[in-house]
This record gives structure tokens, C-alpha cells and sequence, in this order.
């Protein structure tokens, strides 16, 4: 449906800003149909975010700094996350045995398991981007790429 139709606006001020409009419009919206995935899952997106980092990283642990730097909100609470994380048995933490104050996060055997449920439906299955082709999907992400310069 075009923004258009779905703010019941008929003009813009320019192309510009209708395509302001829209990228805000539709990361809400991307936002809204990745909340309805990850709930019978029983974690939100910034908890998998932080799931898919440290799979990643494992068998080696991550620190609170390095999850901070690699997610995709960085606004997200990286500590508060993982406490949440924890309490669900999906990752533990220890300390960082060369430094004191630093605190190494590792997946579980739940963790790896519940991301291997997962797979395959958190890259725009059960979103629009499925409709795209590949060659769209690309031209899209290079024309984010060039928005953020």
C-alpha cells in the first residue's frame, strides 16, 4: 500500500520528504510485524540481537562493551538485556577472569537451541522485504547505505 494510503496524506512538500516519511513510517512497521514474530518466542528484537551476536562469538565469550558496539539499536540497555537474558537461561555471565572489572557473556545450549527455532524466519519472512527480489533487496540496502552517507 502506498504511504499515501496508509497516512491518508494526498501531498508532499517534495520527493524528499515523502521518502522521509515513508522510511520512518515502515521501520515502525518492520518494528510492529518483528514484535509479533519473536512474542511466541518470548524475546523482543533487541534480545536476539544480542543472542545472534554472541552465536556468533561462540565458543568465545562477548563483553557488555562489545555486544554495545556491534547491535543494531544503540539505544538499547546491553546490560539490562542480558539481565533479562539470564533470568530466561539464555546466556550466563561471568567474570572476566584477566579483568576484574569486566563481565564475559556466553550463549547456552537454550540459547543456541531457541535461535536455531528461529532460523531462517527473522530476515523478512514474515515481512515485506519477502517481496522484494534480490536485485531490489540490494538496490535497497545500498540506497539505506547512502542515506546514512
Amino acid at each position: 500500500m502506498k504511504i499515501e494510503d496508509e497516512i491518508k496524506q494526498k501531498a508532499f512538500k517534495s520527493a524528499h520528504q515523502k521518502a522521509f516519511i515513508n522510511v520512518v513510517y515502515t521501520s515502525g512497521w518492520l518494528q510492529q510485524q518483528q514484535a509479533a514474530f519473536f512474542k511466541p518466542f518470548g524475546v523482543t528484537l533487541p534480545q536476539f540481537n544480542i543472542l545472534r551476536i554472541l552465536r556468533g562469538q561462540h565458543p568465545e565469550p562477548a563483553t557488555i562493551s562489545l555486544l554495545i558496539e556491534r547491535m543494531l539499536d544503540k539505544t538499547s540497555n546491553a546490560s539490562r538485556i542480558v539481565d533479562k537474558l539470564e533470568l530466561k537461561g539464555l546466556v550466563t555471565r561471568k567474570q572476566c577472569p584477566a579483568d576484574r572489572r569486566t563481565v564475559d557473556v556466553l550463549i547456552t545450549d537454550k540459547g543456541l537451541d531457541l535461535l536455531k527455532q528461529m532460523e531462517g524466519k527473522e530476515g523478512g519472512e514474515v515481512t515485506g522485504i519477502k517481496n522484494l527480489t534480490e536485485e531490489e533487496a540490494m538496490q535497497l540496502s545500498n540506497l539505506l547505505d547512502k542515506v546514512r552517507g
